[in-house]
C-alpha cells in the first residue's frame, strides 16, 4: 500500500473489471480519469495504487497462483476472508486498518483508503534502515493480543472464519510441511507442529503479521493483508511475527540488541492480553512454532529475499533445528538460545555479523 513501493510506470486500468469496480460501487465517476499505478512487495495479490481527481485509494485482487517459484495455488476467496478480518477489526480497533471503501467477492476484489507513506512508513522498511525502536514492537504486540482477545470463544467468528483449507494452502504447506520434506530428519516434529496447529480452535488468526504488513501510523500500527484470516491458534501470529524481528537480526548486525529487545517487547505485551487461556500453554505452542516458522524462511516454500548470505542461512538452519529436537518451553527462552548463538554481537557494532 506504499508507493515507495510503487513500480515506476504508472498508467491506464489494466483491465476493464477493474473500471467496471470503481464504477459500480461508485468510486468513480463514469469515464473519471483514473490512474492505475501497481504496487509491488506481495507474492498473493495484485494491488494498485489508484489516483482520481483529487483522491487516491488501493484495489487489491487475489491471485490463484502466488508469485513465487514453488508451485502454490490458493483459492481467490480468501479476499472475502480479508476483507471480513479487517471488517472486524475496525470495529475494536478503528485506527489499526485502513478505512474500508467497497467489496466484490465473487471477482476477488476490494478497495480501502489510501494511506500516505510520509505518515504510514512500513515497518519492514524502517527495520532494514536500522530505525529500530522497540516502542513500535510494544505497540504490534498490544494490537495483536487485544485483537486475539476480543475474538476468543467467540462462536460466530469461528463459524464466518472455518476457513481451514485457506490457512492450510497459505501456511501449513507451504511453511511447515514443505519444510519437512526439506529436512526429513525433523519431518516427525514438523508433521506434529502442523497437526497441532491446524486442530487449534481458539481466536481469530491474522496469520501474516509480519513487518512488510505494518504500517507505523500516528496513532499506532496498521495491519494489512489479512488473505489468511482463520478462526484458529493465535500462537502462531505472535511466532511469525517474532520469527521476522530475529531474521532481522542476522542482516542489521548493528541494531542487533534494539531488533532482540523489540522481540522481547512485543512479546511481554501480547501475553499481558492473553486471557482466553493460560499463558503457559500459548507461550509452548509459540515456542515451538517459532523455530519451525524460522527455518521455513530458509527451506520453505516462501524463502525470505534478504538472506542471501550461506553463513546466515547455515545459522537459521544450525539455531532452529537444535530448538526443533529440543523445543523451548518459553518464546523467552528461544530469544535467549538465538542471542547465545550469535554471541558478544547482540550489542551495537559489535562482534560478527551472524
Amino acid at each position: 500500500m506504499s508507493p515507495t513501493s510503487a513500480q515506476v510506470s504508472p498508467g491506464p486500468v489494466p483491465d476493464l473489471a477493474l473500471a467496471d469496480f470503481l464504477t459500480a460501487h461508485e468510486l468513480a465517476g463514469p469515464g473519471e480519469a483514473a490512474r492505475w499505478t501497481p504496487l509491488a512487495g506481495g507474492v498473493s495479490s495484485d494491488l494498485w495504487r489508484v489516483d482520481l481527481p483529487g483522491r487516491s485509494l488501493c484495489v487489491k485482487r487475489a491471485l490463484a497462483k502466488l508469485k513465487v517459484a514453488a508451485d502454490w495455488q490458493a483459492p481467490v476467496s480468501r479476499n472475502a476472508f480479508e476483507w471480513a478480518w479487517m471488517r472486524f477489526a475496525s470495529g475494536h480497533r478503528p485506527d489499526s486498518v485502513p478505512e474500508l471503501l467497497a467489496h466484490d467477492p465473487e471477482a476477488g476484489l476490494f478497495a480501502m483508503a489510501f494511506l500516505p507513506p510520509e505518515d504510514y512508513p512500513v515497518w519492514k522498511a524502517q527495520l532494514l534502515r536500522g530505525e529500530v525502536r522497540p516502542a513500535t514492537a510494544a505497540a504490534v504486540g498490544e494490537l495483536l493480543g487485544t485483537l486475539h482477545a476480543a475474538s476468543a470463544g467467540d462462536v460466530d467468528l469461528a463459524a464466518e472464519f472455518a476457513t481451514d483449507d485457506n490457512f492450510h494452502a497459505l501456511r501449513i504447506e507451504p511453511y511447515l510441511l514443505a519444510t519437512a520434506t526439506a529436512h526429513p530428519g525433523l519431518s516427525d516434529v514438523l508433521q506434529g507442529l502442523a497437526d497441532r496447529t491446524a486442530t487449534t480452535h481458539l481466536a481469530l488468526v491474522h496469520g501474516d503479521v509480519s513487518p512488510k504488513n505494518i504500517l507505523v501510523g500516528p496513532s499506532g500500527p496498521v495491519l494489512l493483508d489479512a488473505e489468511c484470516a482463520w478462526y484458529g491458534d493465535p500462537a502462531f501470529d505472535l511466532a511469525f511475527c517474532v520469527n521476522h524481528l530475529l531474521l532481522k537480526s542476522l542482516v542489521v548486525p548493528e541494531h542487533r540488541a534494539d531488533l532482540l529487545r523489540s522481540a522481547r517487547v512485543l512479546v511481554e505485551e501480547y501475553v499481558r492480553c492473553v486471557d482466553w487461556e493460560p499463558r503457559p500453554a500459548l507461550e509452548v505452542r509459540a515456542a515451538s512454532l517459532l523455530p519451525a516458522l524460522l527455518l521455513a524462511r530458509v527451506d520453505g516454500k516462501s524463502p525470505v529475499e534478504y538472506l542471501t548470505d550461506d553463513r546466515h542461512r547455515l545459522f537459521v538452519r544450525t539455531v532452529a533445528s537444535a530448538l526443533l529436537r529440543a523445543p523451548a518451553r518459553t518464546v523467552a527462552e528461544v530469544l535467549d538460545a538465538w542471542a547465545t548463538e550469535l554471541g558478544p554481537s547482540t550489542g551495537p557494532g559489535n562482534g560478527r555479523s551472524g
